[in-house]
């Protein structure tokens, strides 16, 4: 055996303290003392997030007025919370701690929020090869990433099996033919139709096998040796109907015992998306009553000592509330209106073809916060306008392109803008910008990016407002129930 040598060997103890002094500046950045993960910190470090006391409307704007005056800005631009990322990892966690989170790529693929997630130790929902490079560039491991596309096309099979992805689904007999010519080798997955009618999005019509046929399914792919070892669904995006879980998760219990006496190991549950996650007036996770009808679901039809692993594919949960959007007006105009009223015009630089594509694909309705730019001039009815008690006016907000559809909303009430004033949308993370195209050659794709880590999700005055506002509520609702 060669002897080490001398250099490397004096030089060991020199290594060794230079890892400790390392450590320890990791560990006393403020980074770490926020996440208590090296990982995490060295994310939010890679992003040069910036640190706030809180986040919340009143947070974020204070933020994107400091970031208009240093940096000029005159474009659409994202300002990112991964504190609210956090929040909602660890609050998910602990609401479903046997429910491993797979990040759903396409709902927004920023890197940094992924990154993010990675380190938190979250897995990926992956639908295309593009999605399966982004997440594969960060190193995450292969048990960690399904690649959640019931009816994929061919050269993303091929990418799949070249690069070794090891869990994928089906739910015709069509892609049973084609994984089986392409990538025999990968673990199957049975994707079920279970949606909520009521939900925001509802995904049933185009993927998902009735339950019904799930035997013949399941038939097919032992007669062509594949082999599936669970079941997933999709209750849809946004889902409103808590017993859709109830019912889902109990439907895939008897596809599991179908599973099982066709001959398949069946050991995975995949209880999909339609998560939201959204903060209450103090800042806590609304999340209680979905976490708890999944968890006694899954404990009665799936107990611990199944040994079966159950994971999710949340993307609007992380995303929505981990972003909002500045835009800024750069263009205006006034339109008389029949009764003599005057309704306002206003240039938006994104709309439709942009982050706002949301309105017409996803039900969404941002609602708009008027953001005076600290590059003009203070306008006199500041005061009231912070107050909600500026006059308004009936006001169109039009996007940048040609096309006279490209407005995002008729007829909202604002106060008198000027070009330069910017409007502020929170809690548009989630199929937003993924979303968008360059219509017109107009770049909508790739919006200008800041990061901040809020410690917590409201300010002080926010909550005080909301829970002023929630006692209002209560009072009403007991004087309601007096008088009936």
């Amino acid at each position: 055996m060669a002897a080490r040598s001398p250099s490397a060997t004096s030089s060991s103890p020199e290594r060794l303290a230079k890892l400790r002094q390392a450590n320890a500046i990791v560990k006393n950045s403020w980074q770490y003392k926020c996440t208590g993960s090296a990982r995490a910190a060295a994310v939010l470090a890679e992003h040069r997030t910036k640190r706030l006391v809180t986040g919340g409307p009143r947070g974020l704007a204070a933020q994107a007025a400091a970031l208009i005056a240093q940096h000029g800005l005159d474009d659409t631009t994202y300002i990112y919370d991964l504190g609210n990322t956090m929040r909602l990892f660890r609050a998910w966690r602990a609401a479903l701690p046997r429910v491993q989170p797979f990040y759903a790529v396409k709902c927004n693929p920023e890197p940094a929020l992924m990154k993010l997630l990675a380190a938190l130790g979250a897995g990926f929902d992956c639908a295309s090869k593009a999605e399966l490079e982004a997440v594969a560039a960060m190193g995450v491991p292969k048990d960690l990433v399904i690649f959640a596309h019931p009816c994929k096309r061919p050269c993303d099979l091929r990418y799949a099996r070249d690069t070794g992805v090891s869990l994928t689904t089906f739910d015709t007999e069509s892609e049973l033919a084609k994984v089986s010519g392409a990538y025999p080798g990968i673990q199957l997955v049975l994707r079920i139709r279970c949606d909520d009618p009521e939900a925001r999005c509802p995904l049933g019509l185009k993927y998902g096998a009735n339950p019904e046929d799930a035997r013949k399914l399941l038939a097919a792919a032992a007669a062509l040796n594949l082999a599936v070892v669970g079941v997933s669904f999709h209750v849809g995006s946004g889902c409103k109907n808590l017993g859709a879980y109830s019912a889902a998760i109990a439907t895939a219990r008897g596809v599991f015992d179908i599973g099982a006496e066709v001959g398949h190991d069946m050991r995975l549950l995949d209880i999909g998306g339609g998560f939201t996650g959204h903060f209450d007036v103090h800042g806590h996770v609304q999340f209680g009553d979905i976490a708890r009808t999944i968890n006694t679901a899954i404990g009665e039809h799936f107990p611990v000592e199944s040994g079966v692993r159950v994971i999710a594919e949340p993307g609007r949960y992380f995303a929505e509330t981990s972003a909002a959007l500045i835009a800024p007006v750069y263009g205006k105009r006034d339109r008389p209106t029949a009764s003599g009223a005057v309704h306002k015009d206003y240039w938006l630089t994104d709309g439709l073809y942009g982050s706002f594509n949301c309105i017409l694909y996803d039900d969404q309705k941002p609602q708009p916060l008027v953001l005076r730019s600290p590059l003009l001039p203070e306008v006199p009815e500041a005061q009231e306008e912070q107050q909600g008690l500026a006059e308004t006016h009936e006001s169109t907000l039009w996007g940048p392109t040609c096309d006279s559809a490209d407005y995002v909303y008729k007829d909202v009430q604002l106060p008198e803008l000027r070009n330069g004033d910017f409007l502020m949308f929170c809690n548009v993370g989630a199929y937003t910008v993924a979303g968008a195209c360059d219509f017109n050659g107009i770049s909508m794709t790739n919006p200008t990016k800041f990061y901040v880590f809020s410690g917590q999700a409201v300010d002080e005055a926010e909550e005080v407002e909301g829970s002023e506002e929630e006692e209002a509520s209560e009072q009403e609702s007991e004087e309601g129930g007096k008088a009936a």
